[in-house]
C-alpha cells in the first residue's frame, strides 16, 4: 500500500539580493510504501533538504504535490498543519531538538501534551516505548545529564510516541560517535521491521545502508535508486558507495 506520493515536485527560490531563480527541486517523482525504511542522498545543494522540509510541511512546493494516504498535504488548511504534523509525522533531527528545561519525560510525552491526550493515555503508550530504547531509567533526567546517543534515543521516543504515519529523519546520527551512531540505526531497523515507516536524508553509507531502500537526488532530480534486498549493511553499503562515485562522475561531466 502506498502511503507517500510525490509527483513532480518543483521547488524554485528568489535569490536575496536579485531576481534570479533557483531552483531546487526540478521534477522530483518517487512514492513510499508503507513500512518501507527509504534513505535520500545526494551532494550538498541537492535538494534533500528542501524535500524534507516540504514533507515535513515546513516549506510549500512551487509546483507538483505530495500525497500522504492519498491527502494531498497542500490542501490542508493553515490552522490545522501544527496538529497534522503531531498527528501523523514524528521528527528527529541531528541536534535532537530537546529542550534543557524539561526531563526526558517530559520531551517525549510534549507532543501528548499539546494534543491535549489524557494522562492516563500518555503513560500507557510512554512504558513500552522507553523500554524497547532502553532508556526506561533515564526518563527521570534531563537533556544535559544524559549522552548523545541517548539524548537520541529520547528524540526518537518523542517522534514515535504519537503513532505517526511516517517518520522524517534528518541526518539522524550526524552529532553522534560511531558506536552510539550504529544503535541508532539498529533501532531504526527495529522499529522499522515492527511496521514504521521511516524516511531519512543522511551523507552517511553507513547509515543508509541500514534502509531497504535509497533515492539519490542530484540537481534537483531523483537521479537513480537502488534496493537491499536480501544485502548484508556491509553489500549494500559498498552498492551505495559505487552508486554514488557514478553520480560524482556524472556530475563533473556536466561541469
Amino acid at each position: 500500500m502506498t502511503l507517500l506520493e510525490v509527483n513532480h515536485l518543483k521547488k524554485t527560490y528568489a535569490t536575496r539580493f536579485s531576481n534570479q531563480q533557483v531552483e531546487a527541486l526540478k521534477d522530483v517523482n518517487f512514492t513510499v510504501e508503507k513500512g518501507e525504511f527509504v534513505s535520500v542522498m545526494g551532494e550538498s545543494g541537492s535538494g534533500k533538504t528542501t524535500l524534507l522540509n516540504i514533507l515535513s510541511t515546513l516549506d510549500k512546493a512551487s509546483s507538483g504535490e505530495v500525497l500522504l494516504e492519498g491527502k494531498n498535504l497542500a490542501d490542508i488548511k493553515d490552522s490545522k498543519v501544527s496538529d497534522f504534523r503531531r498527528k501523523d509525522l514524528g521528527f528527529v533531527f541531528q541536534d535532537f531538538n530537546l529542550l534543557d528545561n524539561f526531563s526526558i519525560k517530559d520531551n517525549i510525552l510534549l507532543p501528548l501534551v499539546l494534543s491535549n491526550t489524557p494522562v492516563k493515555e500518555m503513560e500507557a503508550r510512554l512504558l513500552p516505548i522507553v523500554e524497547k530504547l532502553g532508556i526506561a531509567n533515564l526518563i527521570g533526567h534531563y537533556p544535559y545529564e544524559v549522552s548523545g546517543g541517548q539524548k537520541q534515543r529520547a528524540a526518537v521516543a518523542r517522534a514515535l510516541i504519537t503513532q505517526p504515519k511516517l517518520i522524517l529523519a534528518d541526518e539522524p546520527t550526524g552529532a553522534l560517535d560511531s558506536k552510539a551512531s550504529q544503535s541508532l540505526l539498529e533501532t531504526f531497523e527495529d522499529i522499522n521491521e515492527a511496521g514504521q515507516t521511516i524516511m531519512m536524508v543522511t551523507h552517511s553509507t553507513r547509515a543508509a545502508a541500514h534502509s531497504n531502500r535509497v533515492l539519490f537526488i542530484q540537481d534537483g532530480i531523483v537521479f537513480n535508486e537502488i534496493y537491499r534486498g536480501n544485502q548484508t549493511v556491509d553489500q549494500f553499503m559498498e552498492k551505495i558507495t559505487q552508486t554514488l562515485m557514478v553520480l560524482v562522475n556524472r556530475g563533473e561531466q556536466h561541469d
